[in-house]
């Protein structure tokens, strides 16, 4: 017998040939709403996890649906971290038909073998190399449009490589429009749901944090923050519970760590990172911060199989949702505790009254009037819960409406719509995509459906002129766009400085296809400034303009020029009309004349012609016919007066 009739769940697939091509081997996993079998691609001769949903599945039109939809989205995440999705189909089989999903085969096991086998506790080293590469998984899943919706330890693979790889992206939000499931129940395990899965079934990248915060402090300290008898219990924590920090259990964990946990599980979205990019950066700063270096995830010896797949059963728990309503006498806090249940005291209490009247009737006659009684209860509760909560109603076609027309449908019925909005390359703004439950699914009068409407193609997002790369790479990405660098296209800007964004193009507002490619254009800085014309000027001029300009002069030499007075600029280093730029104060060489401008010596006694002459750095030849004491300098033969000469030039003049 095998394992699958065993369980009453229906005929083993092992050994059947799924489209003519995967051939399923073994079982790894069963779940309550998927079946993983090990399986081998023949087409390709690759060993491959085949997940099977279940029959019920199969012939809800509205989840095979989605279910494709999902597959394709899934299929189109090519990460490292993130199991590959290699296929999906609908196998029409002589009995039944079998949805499927082809995924890559990870040897290994789970998170939750790993926390199991270490007895709880990861080591803070381990549980940071653990969480990396799922949040790096989760944020290429953010910025293709996708949410998870259900990360837990069961759906975190870890290989006998120490790789780390996330399952399941989108199968809880195809599971969410299947027929089978009720509007009224949130799908998603309960100890890891967020506050607003619990009270609207809303979901967004914040919701991921939120479970990715909830497996980090899981991986720290042992076990969730969470734990009850029943998932209300648990749900109604997370609700109206603030997460505390690891360290309250676990007393050695580093504040930062603490704060990491505690920002992630933040009750109000808002408050939380953005989505798992920004996460995964702070957990990074966090690591370099204390200094923890990565380190290898093994697998447990006794878990050195396949792992396994979580099947994503919506999922472990399904509990009624919990709705936001104001304080009042009608309804209180107090109210959403579960209730406690006593066996022993409602058999008593039950069979109270028959025991008073006939104490001395026979065993058998008590317990006929004891299920006597818990059918007539029965059947009062169930036609007050009836009467109490309304009748059923179906869901009518809303995909493709407007929005206000789809609000007004359901209004119709007696229900209300829950509006998500997304981006979609096809669907008109204002258009609704999907609703969950699908058309023609059966929901109680005064429910919740959710629709997804469509924003249209997403628009380049208005960039700040000066933010960094990053932030701008950011915007655009959560604009569902891709940002790119293109050095060639980066301009010279007056006020930004240089690397930081001046624009984008296309220009702001434009309507794009999701994931196609906007251009950062980033600032080169100043533009190039000429080195001005100081030639001819004081060296105090020089200075003044050189530094009004940008520049920080210096001299850097002297030399003779005969055209250029003593101690003004012949030239500059950058030489005089270059660009250059300005990045901070660049330095700029003057070269200064040394020239001397001959004196008129006429009428100069020899002796102190002599002296003015030697003191200029000059000499002096005097040429006179007679030669007698004190004479005196008739003129300058040569160089004349008034003259640029070089230091030490000979100056000649006759004397009477």
């Amino acid at each position: 017998m095998t394992p699958e009739t065993r369980s009453g769940r229906g005929a083993s697939l092992v050994g059947a040939m799924l489209e003519h091509r995967y051939r399923v081997d073994s079982l790894i996993a069963r779940g309550g709403m998927s079946t993983v079998y090990r399986g081998l691609d023949t087409r390709l001769d690759r060993p491959v996890a085949i997940k099977v949903m279940d029959a019920r599945y199969s012939g809800d039109r509205s989840f095979v649906d989605r279910f494709e939809r999902e597959a394709r989205s899934a299929a189109r995440l090519h990460h490292p971290d993130i199991v590959a999705v290699y296929d999906q189909g609908v196998d029409h089989g002589p009995d039944a038909d079998h949805v499927f999903l082809v995924m890559q085969l990870v040897e290994g096991c789970t998170l939750r073998d790993l926390i199991m086998d270490r007895r709880g506790r990861l080591p803070l080293p381990m549980a940071l190399s653990v969480m990396a590469p799922v949040l790096s998984a989760l944020a290429a899943a953010h910025q293709a449009g996708m949410v998870h919706r259900d990360v837990k330890p069961e759906n975190v693979l870890i290989g006998t490589d120490g790789s780390v790889k996330v399952a399941d992206f989108g199968l809880v939000r195809a599971a969410a429009e299947a027929g089978t499931t009720s509007g009224s129940v949130i799908l998603g395990t309960v100890a890891y749901l967020s506050p607003e899965q619990v009270t609207t079934g809303a979901a967004d990248a914040r919701t991921d944090v939120y479970a990715a915060g909830i497996v980090l402090y899981e991986m720290l300290t042992g076990s969730p923050p969470y734990l009850g008898d029943t998932a209300l219990s648990v749900a109604y924590r997370h609700v109206n519970d603030d997460v505390p920090a690891p360290s309250e259990q676990v007393p050695d964990i580093p504040p930062a760590i603490d704060d990491l946990v505690v920002r992630a599980t933040r009750r109000d979205p808002a408050q939380r990172p953005d989505g798992a990019e920004a996460f995964l950066a702070r957990l990074q700063q966090v690591r370099a911060e204390l200094g923890i270096a990565p380190v290898s995830v093994p697998v447990p010896a006794s878990e050195e199989r396949t792992a396994r797949m979580a099947p994503a059963d919506p999922p472990t728990e399904q509990i009624p949702a919990v709705q936001d309503a104001p304080a009042g006498p009608q309804r209180t806090r107090a109210m959403l505790r579960p209730a406690t249940y006593d066996e022993h005291t409602d058999e008593m209490a039950a069979v109270d009254a028959p025991q008073r009247g006939e104490r001395r009737r026979s065993r058998r006659t008590v317990t006929l009037w004891t299920v006597a009684v818990l059918v007539l209860a029965a059947l009062i509760g169930g036609s007050a819960y009836w009467l109490g909560l309304g009748s059923w109603v179906q869901v009518p076609r809303v995909v493709g409406e407007q929005e206000l027309a789809a609000q007004r449908a359901l209004e119709g019925v007696g229900l209300t719509g829950n509006v998500t909005k997304e981006n979609d390359n096809t669907v008109s703004e204002g258009v609704v995509i999907s609703s969950s439950p699908g058309e023609g699914s059966r929901v109680r009068s005064g429910g919740t459906v959710d629709l997804v409407v469509s924003l249209g193609k997403p628009r380049v997002p208005a960039i700040q002129e000066g933010i960094t790369v990053a932030e701008a790479e950011s915007a655009i990405r959560n604009a569902k766009l891709q940002p790119k660098r293109d050095e060639s296209g980066d301009q010279y800007h007056t006020t930004v400085p240089q690397g930081r964004v001046i624009g984008v193009n296309p220009a702001p507002g434009t309507q794009l296809n999701i994931s196609a490619e906007v251009t950062l254009i980033v600032s080169k800085g100043p533009p190039p400034v000429q080195v001005p014309n100081v030639r001819g000027m004081s060296r105090e001029d020089a200075f003044t303009t050189l530094s009004n300009a940008g520049f920080e002069p210096y001299e850097a030499g002297r030399q003779f020029d005969s055209g250029v007075d003593g101690d003004h600029v012949i030239s500059t280093d950058p030489a005089i009309g270059n660009e250059v730029l300005l990045v901070g104060r660049p330095r700029v060489g003057v070269v200064l004349s040394n020239a001397i401008t001959v004196p008129n010596l006429g009428g100069l006694q020899v002796d102190e012609a002599q002296q003015q002459v030697t003191a200029m750095g000059l000499t002096l030849s005097v040429q006179s016919i007679f030669q007698r004491p004190n004479m005196t300098i008739l003129s300058n033969l040569y160089p004349l007066s008034g003259s640029r000469v070089a230091p030490g030039t000979t100056i000649y003049a006759s004397a009477l």
